[in-house]
């Protein structure tokens, strides 16, 4: 390699390692930012801040907190890997919450009017779940291909067209019965071989992590693989990026677009399934929500990177499980929410922070390097 190859490859090396370091500290600055936001908060409130962090952090790590931070963080995953997928595709879908919840509701129908053996009887409700997902979320899909309509205003309406659904079904003379010793409402319960058992993973407590924490983990492997390693995952993130671009190279972009939607429907579809496999074995009514319009902010403050995803689901459901102790020390636990909005704010403000600065560097690199450049010798001009 010459001298000159050599000093460009440093100089592009150095470029990368700066971006990926700024992509990093954006993150944490805007968590530092959000802290401060919240200990104004917390003094206007006669609150003192580091005693409140100190209280959050000594009870969110005891061993049964931990365990249920880990519970949280997974179905916050899979919901942010849902909406991950459309954001890659420059697509919003806002749907996920009602592509779960009906998604859920319909596969422990299913999953308690069957028998069959263990792996099988898993296997086929996990299936239903995503073909749920999926088929909900291809209307989405189909209304932006065939008839312009935009994902946001569809995937809201069909939110609000699955909680009907949803309630329409969940009734004692269609699919619910009556849960003993209460007022609630709920499908058949689902038999044992149909339930996933937790596993042990924290010591010093009986409470079990889910055991479809390893299916959040392989979706996010998944995920990975399918949009670096293969040509589909280029072709998505290119139509993202550029859709005259992708047109360009002879991607069928409204293909594309089907595909997206599909798949991000069909993620969704497993967001339930931690809660319904691994704790409540029914969908009843008091079955988890709003698990989507969290996936969307996990989503935004992870970058769409499934490892920054983790982080995020990790750190939003540290703070909900830490909150649960602010009431008895006379807190307000909705301090929470003030700092999980501004953190998303911030994360928000940062990114786009760190792209100007990057832009403005590149122009400022450009220039430099034109005006150092030395104008070509005309032909025939003497030595």
């Amino acid at each position: 390699m010459s001298p000159a190859e050599s000093s460009f490859t440093d100089r592009l090396l150095g470029r990368v390692r700066l971006g990926g370091l700024l992509s990093l500290v954006a993150p944490i600055l805007a968590v530092v930012f959000a802290g401060l936001i919240t200990s104004v908060v917390l003094l206007m409130t006669g609150d003192p801040p580091l005693e409140t962090l100190g209280v959050m952090v000594d009870y969110g790590m005891r061993p049964r907190s931990i365990v249920m931070t880990l519970n949280e963080a997974t179905t916050y995953y899979l919901s942010a890997l849902a909406v991950a997928i459309g954001f890659r595709m420059n697509l919003f879908n806002i749907g996920v919450d009602g592509q779960y919840r009906l998604a859920a509701l319909i596969a422990a129908a299913v999953g308690g009017a069957i028998t069959l053996p263990g792996p099988l009887h898993v296997a086929m409700i996990i299936i239903v779940a995503m073909l749920v997902g999926a088929g909900w979320a291809s209307i989405a899909g189909l209304l932006k291909v065939k008839r312009g309509v935009s994902e946001v205003i569809s995937t809201i309406m069909l939110n609000a067209i699955a909680t009907a659904i949803g309630a329409w079904l969940l009734n004692k003379e269609r699919l619910a019965v009556e849960v003993a010793g209460s007022n609630n409402i709920g499908t058949n319960p689902i038999a044992e071989s149909g339930r996933v058992p937790g596993m042990e993973l924290i010591p010093g407590t009986p409470t079990k992590v889910f055991g479809l924490i390893i299916l959040a983990i392989v979706m996010g492997v998944l995920y990975h693989v399918l949009l670096n390693r293969t040509r589909f995952g280029f072709d998505l993130r290119a139509t993202g990026r550029s859709e005259s671009a992708a047109v360009a190279s002879g991607v069928n972009v409204k293909k594309m677009v089907l595909i997206a939607m599909i798949l991000s429907g069909a993620v969704a579809g497993l967001v339930g399934m931690p809660q319904l496999l691994g704790a409540s074995y029914s969908y009843s009514l008091d079955f988890p929500a709003g698990l989507g319009f969290i996936g969307i902010a996990i989503a935004l403050l992870g970058r769409n990177n499934p490892v920054g995803i983790a982080f995020g689901a990790l750190l939003w459901a540290f703070l909900n499980t830490s909150s649960n102790i602010l009431q008895l020390h006379e807190i307000s636990p909705e301090i929470v929410q003030i700092m999980q909005g501004t953190i998303v704010l911030s994360v928000i403000i940062a990114y786009e922070l760190v792209h100007r600065y990057q832009i403005s560097a590149g122009q400022r690199r450009v220039s430099k390097e034109l005006a150092s450049a030395t104008p070509p010798r005309a032909e025939g001009a003497s030595a």
